[in-house]
This record gives structure tokens, C-alpha cells and sequence, in this order.
């Protein structure tokens, strides 16, 4: 809310509503406290217990912040909150501390209507079950609890109950008696009937989102049936789970009847199937009667060896098929309508988003369909080594292409006018040799052929007119770039990472790649000098790093006139003194000067740096050794000198050292580990 709002409502509230940062400011909190949130607590416990003693009849009582005091301090504090306020309508508990059990005088609190724990515990009291009035109970995020206590069927009136990020190892008995239940987020089935999925059946009335576990606990489809869901018409996600590494299956066909059973209603949003042990998913998942449906997740069904077909949902958006270690072909039945008119309707008329991931077996993707994936905006393709082929040919509606881990997929690239960022990882054979003009962005990482690549977007090549960002990852054979050099007249970034035999940046980038603003040279020992001709007039920000001869080499960068921010990060072992040996470049326009990660550096010569008449930021991190500045002082245009990680010269301006602080006394802003020097 507005502050003035916040600040009107604070005023009407008046000593009824209290929102204290700190326990101990007494005057805020008073015996007409009704409701009350705090944010911490202090270790002045006596005082706490002061303040808290005297609170009588809070309605409201919310922890939103992490606890700052012990466990045992904690839970004294608490006892003495709920033992004096038996009328409390919402009270909320956040901590990040260990709270092994939240005190049995909760079932005290009978009028509470509003319980939120966020706390590491393991257990809750099972007198947790007498709050007959609970109408939501929230314990998300408590990662150790691993039970629910035996008489929840007590909670008649609950209608929220909220567990996710839980470890609970199966509900309690009797859930079907929580009939006015509208929001479960978990059902974590058990082995026995009476914590069987069976329970969900009378729980009629739930909303939005439910995830059904430990479906391996189901005994036949009878009892799946039993839970009803088809029934459960206000469900707008359902998340089938079985466990992850239970290879247990009695029968492939009984576990698909098990999961038919589920079947969901037809306005379901979102469906998630993951560990599915059956060899072929039900005819019901995917079928075009799901009109609604628009995500689709089907996950570590490691014994199919076919998908269902998808190609009819009308609405569906996102696809995400990750882990089918069966699978060797997507084909025709994949885009398959279900009527007599299938040949003249688009194939996946909405779908936007499609990931494969992790298909080890998959050999071939059939995508002969000409009128498949009109809306598809990003393709991720990854770990699927033994693909082949084609990839669909006609996307006109593609933005982003990911292709990670497929060192045998030999593809052109798809066609179509809004082709905008491609990422290739591991996957060699992907061929560049018509890249869409309107491509914007290229991250080829860990490949050995990057020659290739770059030889279609060199000078002899046509144009990418509309290329943005060029990154190179981790290509250990990468050795030059094209003789022509890249064409590329609206490039704004370059980034060579990792590049170990690289020996020289693009030739003639000055007018190449006029547009160039940043560049990232990371890991490139064996380039030595900046190009003939010198870098790019637009040129703002130079990064190098971990690339010793091209630092020692920095003359070559000659005159410069619009470079802002030098950025020079090591390791440098070798230097002692900086910049002595080194000839600065003459850069009249630089505001920003970054000095990192010299291990062995002792000097720093000021003198060498009055040229940067324009320098106005000076960062200086991990130079432990530095402790000696010579020279009558740093430029006179610095306003802000920043210090990290270099112990030597941190003391030394704590301390003022009369060597030091004449060189820098002048400097209005001296900022020390982040913290401003006094």
C-alpha cells in the first residue's frame, strides 16, 4: 500500500494495532494490544518477557521475521504468549531457528481460527487436533516435519491446509472426515486404508491445486477410483507422483489402470505426471476434451517407450517431457487428432514453450507435419545423445532455440521471421549455414567445431543484421576467428570465456563491429594484443580476466576516446607493482577502474594513474599484499575509492597511515568492505 495510506491506517489502529520491529519499544504495546506483529526478538530475554507477560487479549499475534535469540529463549517467550492470550484468533510463528514441538498449551487457544508455522520442527502436538474452530492450518516450508498428528480428523471446520516443502511421510487416518476442506496442496498416500488414497473421495469441495503422492501406495485401480477424482471439478492442477527409484511395478497394465482411474475433470489447467512406472501412459492423457489444459509436465516415466498424443489440446502452452528412458521415436501419433479432420487442423494449435530433456534412447523426432507448432516461441532440446535427424523445418512463431548435450543431431536451423536467440551447448553438428537475419543472440558453449560457426557469421558470409550478443563458452579447440572477421553491425556484446588456444580477437572490429559497448575476454592465456586498427569506437566497458599477456599488453588498445570502465581481474601472481611495466592506454573518457584478484601486488603507483583525468571510481579487491601507494596522490576527479578483500591497505586507511592517507585524503567517498570510511 501507499505509504500515506499505510501511515493513515497506523493512525486510526492507534494502541489497538501494533506493528513492532522490536519487542522491547514497551510504549508501542500496552494491555489494549489486540493485534500485534513483531519482526524479531532480542537477547534481552527479560525484558521480552516483560512486555509479552503483560499482553493479555490478543486477537492476532504474527512473527514475520527470523528469530534472533535461542531456541530455549524462543520457546519460553512463546509459552508465555499463548498461556496469557486464550482468545487468539491468527497467530503466525517464523523462525528459522529449531523449535522441536510447538508447546501442547496450543489446544488452549479454541477460538483460534488461523494457524502459519514456518518453523523446523518434526512433529506437531497432537493436541494440535482439539482446535476444533481451525479454519487454515499453513506449514509450508517446515522441511523436518515428517508427521501430522493422528486426531487431524478432529479439525472438522479446517479449510486450508497447506504443506508443501514438508517431508510428511503419509497422512493421517481418517482425512475423509474433513469435509469442508477447500485447499489441500498434498496428499501423501499411504499403505494402509485408512491413509489410503481412498480418503480423497469425500473431500468434494477442493480448489485450485493438488499434488497426490506416493502413488506406489495405491494397491489396485478400485481404490484409485475410490478417490474420486473425476469428481473434483474445481481442480485446476493435478500433480500425479510416484516415488523416484521405486522400480517395484507388479504389472505395466495394472499401473495404467491405476492411473486411468485418476482421470481428471475436463476444465483441468495444469498436469504434472512424474515416476509413472507403466509402459504406456492411459488414452485420456492428452485427449482434445481437455480444453482447458495449458501446461503439461510428464516426467521420469523411465518405462515408456511411446508418448500419448498431445497435437490436439487446444489451449495447451507449455510441454515439458523430461526423462522417457524408453523412448526412441517421436512420430506421426504424437500430432494425431482424434476426429475424421485431423489432416486439416494445425497440430498443436497454442503451444508455446516445448522441452525435451534427458531422453537418452531417442533416436529420431518424425516432424512432417507442415502445419505443427504455429505458436511455438522456444525449443529446448538437452541430453538426448542419440537424436538424429531433422528438427521440425517451419516454425514461424520461434524465438529461442536451445540444443544442449546432442553431439550426434544433424538439423538446419528452423525457419521463420521472429528467430531471435540461439544457444548451443555440446552439439556440434547443428548446422549454421543459413542464419536467420533476425537473429539477435548466439552462446555456443563447449563446442569443438566453433570454426564453423563463425565462419557463417564472417564477412565473406551475409550479414546478421540484427545479431546483439555473441558469447563463446568453454571451446578448448576454438583457435581463431575468420580472417574476414565478423559482420556483425549491431552487435553491443562479446564474450570469450574459457578459450585457451585463442589467439587473437576479430580482426578490424573497429569497423566490424562498430556498435560494440562491452567486451568480456575471460580465460584467453594465449591472445596477447587488441586488433589492428584498435577497438570499436562505441566501445563503454573492457573486461579482462585470467588473461596474463593481453593485460601486459594493454598499450595496444593505443587511444581510446569513449572506453568508460576498465575492469583488469587476475590472478596476476607475477605483478608486484601496478601499473610499473605496464603503459596505460590513453582512455580520456574512463569514469571506472577496477583493480582485482592480485595476490602478490605490494604498490600501487599513483603517479602512473594522473592521466585518467576523468576516472571517478577507483575499486580496488583481493590484494591482500597491498600496503605501499607512491606518488604525490590518486587523480584528482575520483569521488568514490572502494576497498574489499585487501586486509594491508583496509588498516592502513582505517588507521590513517600518514604513507597512505595524503594519496587518497581527497577522495569524498572512501568505502571500506562496503561500509563508508569516516
Amino acid at each position: 500500500m501507499h505509504d500515506l495510506i499505510h501511515d493513515l491506517a497506523i493512525s486510526v489502529g492507534g494502541k489497538f494495532y501494533v506493528q513492532s520491529e522490536d519487542p522491547r519499544d514497551a510504549y508501542k504495546i500496552s494491555t489494549e494490544t489486540r493485534h500485534l506483529s513483531y519482526a524479531r526478538l532480542t537477547n534481552l530475554i527479560s525484558e521480552d518477557f516483560d512486555v509479552f507477560s503483560r499482553i493479555k487479549s490478543l486477537r492476532t499475534l504474527l512473527h514475520i521475521a527470523h528469530s534472533t535469540i535461542s531456541n530455549e529463549s524462543n520457546e519460553n517467550v512463546q509459552n508465555v504468549t499463548l498461556s496469557n492470550n486464550k482468545c487468539l484468533r491468527v497467530l503466525s510463528i517464523d523462525s528459522d531457528r529449531e523449535l522441536n514441538v510447538l508447546p501442547d498449551s496450543i489446544c488452549e487457544l479454541i477460538h483460534l481460527r488461523y494457524l502459519s508455522l514456518s518453523i523446523n520442527m518434526m512433529t506437531l502436538p497432537e493436541s494440535l487436533g482439539d482446535l476444533y474452530n481451525l479454519h487454515t492450518l499453513k506449514l509450508s516450508n517446515c522441511l523436518s516435519l515428517t508427521m501430522l498428528p493422528n486426531n487431524m480428523q478432529n479439525l472438522v471446520n479446517l479449510r486450508h491446509l497447506d504443506i508443501r516443502g514438508t517431508r510428511i511421510k503419509e497422512m493421517p487416518p481418517g482425512m475423509s472426515k474433513l469435509k469442508k476442506l477447500h485447499f489441500l496442496s498434498d496428499f501423501v498416500v499411504g499403505k494402509q486404508e485408512e491413509t489410503g488414497i481412498m480418503e480423497l473421495g469425500e473431500l468434494s469441495n477442493l480448489h485450485g491445486s493438488l499434488c497426490i503422492s506416493k502413488l506406489e501406495n495405491v494397491a489396485n485401480s478400485i481404490d484409485a477410483l475410490k478417490a474420486r477424482i473425476m469428481d473434483k471439478t474445481h481442480i485446476d492442477e493435478l500433480d500425479l507422483q510416484w516415488s523416484q527409484g521405486d522400480d517395484m511395478v507388479t504389472s505395466s497394465e495394472s499401473e495404467r489402470d491405476i492411473l486411468d482411474k485418476l482421470k481428471p475433470h475436463k476444465g483441468l489447467q495444469v498436469l504434472s505426471i512424474l515416476n509413472y512406472k507403466g509402459t504406456i501412459l492411459p488414452d485420456w492423457v492428452g485427449h482434445p476434451f481437455y480444453r482447458n489444459m495449458t501446461r503439461l509436465v510428464l516426467r521420469g516415466c523411465i518405462n515408456c517407450w511411446a508418448l500419448p498424443s498431445l497435437g490436439q489440446l487446444p489451449s495447451l502452452k507449455s510441454l515439458n517431457i523430461c526423462n522417457f528412458d524408453g523412448l526412441v521415436n517421436i512420430g506421426e501419433d504424437f500430432y494425431k487428432n482424434y476426429d475424421d479432420h485431423s489432416s486439416l487442423e494445425a497440430s498443436f494449435p497454442s503451444l508455446e514453450d516445448v522441452r525435451f530433456d534427458d531422453l537418452p534412447c531417442l533416436e529420431e523426432w518424425q516432424s512432417s507435419k507442415p502445419n505443427a507448432f504455429p505458436k511455438l516461441k522456444t525449443l529446448t532440446i538437452s541430453k538426448c545423445p542419440n537424436l538424429k535427424g531433422n528438427l521440425p523445418s517451419h516454425l514461424p512463431a520461434l524465438e529461442i532455440l536451445r540444443i544442449s548435450y546432442c553431439p550426434l543431431l544433424v538439423s538446419s536451423l528452423p525457419k521463420g521471421p521472429a528467430f531471435q536467440q540461439l544457444d548451443i551447448n555440446r552439439s556440434d553438428k547443428v548446422l549454421l549455414q543459413e542464419i536467420p537475419l533476425s537473429l539477435q543472440h548466439i552462446s555456443i558453449t563447449e563446442c569443438d567445431e566453433v570454426d564453423k560457426y563463425m565462419e557463417s557469421l564472417s564477412v565473406s558470409q551475409s550479414q546478421v543484421v540484427a545479431l546483439r550478443t555473441l558469447d563463446i563458452w568453454d571451446c578448448n579447440n576454438f583457435e581463431s576467428f575468420p580472417i574476414e572477421g565478423l559482420a556483425a553491425p549491431s552487435m553491443t556484446r562479446l564474450t570469450l570465456h574459457n578459450c585457451k588456444k585463442l589467439k587473437s580477437l576479430p580482426c578490424h572490429m573497429n569497423t566490424h563491429l562498430p556498435n560494440l559497448k562491452s567486451l568480456y575476454i575471460n580465460n584467453c592465456p594465449e591472445i596477447e594484443l587488441f586488433p589492428d586498427g584498435g577497438l570499436p569506437p562505441n566501445l563503454k566497458r573492457l573486461i579482462i580476466e585470467n588473461s596474463y599477456k593481453l593485460v601486459s599488453n594493454l598499450s595496444s588498445i593505443g587511444v581510446h576516446e569513449g572506453l568508460t570502465a576498465l575492469c583488469i581481474w587476475g590472478p596476476c601472481e607475477s605483478m608486484e607493482s601496478f601499473p610499473k611495466g605496464l603503459l596505460l592506454p590513453q582512455l580520456p573518457a574512463l569514469t571506472t577502474l577496477e583493480l582485482c584478484d592480485f595476490p602478490n601486488m605490494k604498490t600501487l603507483d599513483c603517479e602512473e594513474l594522473l592521466h585518467l583525468t576523468s576516472l571517478q571510481i577507483f575499486r580496488i579487491s583481493r590484494c591482500p599484499e597491498l600496503k605501499n601507494m607512491t606518488g604525490e596522490r590518486l587523480p584528482a576527479s575520483l569521488i568514490k575509492l572502494e576497498i574489499y578483500a585487501s586486509l594491508c591497505l583496509e588498516e592502513l586507511c582505517k588507521k590513517k597511515d600518514p604513507n597512505i592517507w595524503p594519496k587518497i585524503s581527497h577522495i569524498p567517498d572512501i568505502q571500506i568492505s562496503g561500509r563508508r570510511l569516516t
